[in-house]
């Protein structure tokens, strides 16, 4: 359900272009905040509300919508915040890099 939680309340507060959440709670059996029963989750979002803001504060941003779940239902959240155009830019990179390993086998 958390993982669920987090996609409804970061599409409802940045409309992403591309929002992908990863939830890794499995590779912490054990681990003292998988034993209480909080996840660990890898989020992945692509908004224009990016713009112009540094690394940190979109973390931050992604943070504070996500503040109810922090210590409760998460654990461990590792965030990725793109604008669209820095997102482009990579996939495009990739894309070429990819023709390039094919051309050359």
């Amino acid at each position: 359900m958390t993982r669920e939680k987090i996609e409804k309340k970061i599409m409802a507060s940045l409309t992403p272009v591309h929002l992908s959440i990863i939830d890794e709670t499995w590779k912490h059996a054990g681990h003292f905040g998988a034993v209480s029963g909080k996840g660990h989750f890898i989020l992945h979002a692509v908004s224009q509300q990016f713009e112009g803001i540094s690394l940190l504060n979109r973390n931050r941003l992604v943070f504070d919508i996500l503040k109810e779940e922090m210590g409760t239902e998460i654990h461990a959240l590792t965030v990725r915040a793109q604008t669209p155009s820095e997102w482009w830019a990579l996939e495009k990179k990739r894309g070429d890099m990819k023709k390039e390993h094919d051309a050359d086998h």
